[in-house]
């Protein structure tokens, strides 16, 4: 599985900004067609984004359209989407039928493009009071669906910033106010068996402090990666989303003294003064599998 630590946006009218972005460190850049592109020059951007996302880039590409109930929705879609494009991230995301919707309409353009079906990711935001609300009814889409194909979701995303708006809160740097957002959709993720979500970008770019505290309270939350809005974010994101080496070694004792317990006939032992059992070693293996995938990065 690839590493989801990292996307960064790039605003897909700024081509010095896309083409440094494909060749940094980030584990998939995210071409702009929404937030960072005025109205005016929403339709002119859709060539330079599909060309941008068509050359050879370091990570994955993705292209973020505008709303599912926006007029450009679908002219984001039709004229970006062909072979070299990674995925779609879609804003606003607020019913199972905007994922459906969307899904049947990726599935047409690959069909008649000469794509596998199925083989373009969809990264839904969850950014609106709706979205949140119901976030257990969107991520269950896929079991609502008229017609079987393969389901293109495997995780969502939080838009931390629309949905403070919306709401009408002022975080604070700690982002309390947030939380409980984050804990749904993380819960609701993982009840649904999608992966990890992914989580809303930092705009505070001078709180250096603060931004490593979020990040360790992200990853101990729940979430497997986040938004990236600046390339120096992108290094501090990647460290934060992989565990430290102490994590490491003490996962790999678990593993062991638990391999070796397990051919003794035993399935309940302690390592470090904790009482290990089956859930604690699949997570210990699966923070070591991670690992794993990281160095082949």
């Amino acid at each position: 599985m690839p590493l989801n630590r990292s996307f960064l946006f790039a605003p897909g009218n700024v081509a010095r900004r896309v083409e440094k972005a494909l060749t940094l460190d980030a584990d998939a850049v995210i071409v702009d067609l929404e937030d960072s592109v005025a109205t005016s020059e929403k339709e002119a951007t859709r060539k330079p984004v599909a060309e941008a996302l068509a050359r050879p880039r370091r990570g994955r590409g993705y292209v973020r359209v505008n709303a599912p109930s926006s007029a450009f929705c679908y002219g984001d879609l039709a004229a970006t989407i062909h072979k070299r494009v990674d995925g779609v991230v879609l804003p606003k995301v607020e019913s199972a039928a905007d994922l459906h919707a969307i899904d049947w309409l990726l599935a047409a353009l690959e069909r008649e493009r000469g794509m596998a079906e199925g083989s373009i990711d969809l990264i839904p935001q969850i950014e609106t009071a709706a979205g949140v609300q119901r976030v257990d009814r969107i991520i269950q889409a896929r079991n609502l669906r008229p017609y079987r194909a393969p389901w293109r979701v495997k995780r969502v995303a939080f838009g931390a910033a629309d949905y403070a708006h919306e709401l009408g809160l002022s975080p604070t740097l700690d982002e309390p106010e947030l939380a409980d957002a984050r804990s749904r959709i993380v819960l609701s993720s993982r009840a649904a068996g999608l992966e990890n979500p992914i989580d809303s970008p930092w705009f505070h770019f001078k709180e250096l402090a603060a931004f490593e505290r979020a990040l360790e309270r992200s990853r101990r939350g729940g979430f497997q990666g986040r938004l990236c809005v600046h390339p120096d974010q992108i290094g501090p994101v990647n460290r934060a989303y992989l565990p430290s080496e102490d994590e490491v070694a003490r996962a790999e004792r678990i593993v062991a003294a638990f391999k070796e317990a397990e051919a003794r006939g035993a399935a309940a032992i302690q390592v470090d003064g904790q009482m290990i059992d089956y859930p604690v070693v699949y997570r210990a293996q699966a923070l070591l599998d991670s690992m794993r995938e990281a160095r082949k990065a």
